[in-house]
């Protein structure tokens, strides 16, 4: 990263009554240099939401269209990348968990992987506009900033979703990275192929097949961004085949090859990739458990 480039994160644990559904609630400070855009590209991850204070980022996913200095920028399940250039700003982001996207959002994840949208404009997303006008007060002051994100979701009217056992069953088996097929799923979860493949379209956004193959494909790339010193075929994960595989997955999951990824810097994802794994002792989100305890104290 350039030393002109900062990128400042903070990482706090959902309270034990909300870490069900939420990854993290996180805050960062962007600042780029004065003659360098601060840009990068967000990996395949779970849906989230990020608020920004004064301005956001110009965002796109590839083949869509751009969105420019949208502060309440939302997201639904990825499998693609989401590049973004970063203007000097503030941001909180919010990650939900899939049993969180069921509970507090409720719409079919399928149809929102994928996508990228002004959390203003989408009527999905109404319920939380009131979130995005009362996070940022007019000081700037964390700790209250983050007591009333926990307090929004505390006093939101989110009834336990239906599906919430099968969901927790789904997503534990799922990340277990000795489970490399849909049958070990199958069978692990107790249900039928079709229940299986319904929930994880209707709560996760994919495929069973497809779910498996970025679980996979993120253990392999999270390792090689935490220690570069591996090369890619220290960090690819044992259950592919060969390099070939690997490669493919690569250039569907980020647009790129491998080479192109790694000898393009990622300024912002570098810093916050390894402030978290010190923080949770995982660097992405798609490999935390739903049944996960709260980090140690440093």
């Amino acid at each position: 990263m350039s030393p002109n480039h900062h990128v400042g994160v903070r990482f706090y644990p959902p309270p034990e009554d909300l870490r069900r559904y939420f990854t993290t609630f996180y805050v960062t400070d962007f600042t780029p240099a004065a003659d360098q855009p601060l840009r990068d590209s967000l990996q395949p991850e779970w849906a989230g939401m990020r608020f920004f204070d004064p301005q956001g980022p110009e965002a796109w996913v590839e083949g869509g269209e751009t969105l420019s200095n949208i502060r309440f920028f939302a997201s639904g399940p990825s499998s693609r990348p989401i590049h973004f250039i970063m203007p000097r700003t503030r941001m909180w982001g919010i990650g939900f968990l899939p049993l969180g996207w069921a509970r507090y959002v409720g719409y079919n994840a399928s149809v929102c992987a994928n996508l990228i949208c002004d959390g203003r404009v989408d009527v999905r997303l109404a319920k939380f506009v009131p979130l995005a006008d009362q996070i940022f007060g007019a000081e700037q002051d964390e700790a209250a900033e983050l007591a009333r994100i926990v307090a929004f979701f505390r006093n939101m009217d989110a009834p336990v979703h239906a599906d919430e056992k099968r969901i927790v069953a789904v997503h534990t088996a799922m990340i277990d990275e000795n489970l490399t097929s849909v049958s070990q799923l199958v069978e692990r979860v107790a249900a039928s192929q079709r229940t299986v493949e319904r929930i994880c379209g209707r709560h996760f956004g994919f495929s069973p097949k497809l779910l498996l193959r970025r679980q996979r494909f993120m253990r392999s790339l999270s390792q090689f961004m935490l220690d570069p010193s591996l090369k890619w075929i220290g960090a690819m994960d044992s259950h592919y085949h060969d390099q070939a595989q690997f490669v493919r997955d690569f250039r569907e999951f980020m647009g790129v090859s491998p080479r192109e990824y790694a000898a393009t810097p990622h300024p912002i994802l570098t810093p916050i990739m390894h402030e978290r794994n010190r923080v949770f002792g995982l660097a992405v989100q798609t490999l935390d458990r739903p049944d996960r305890d709260a980090p140690k104290a440093a």
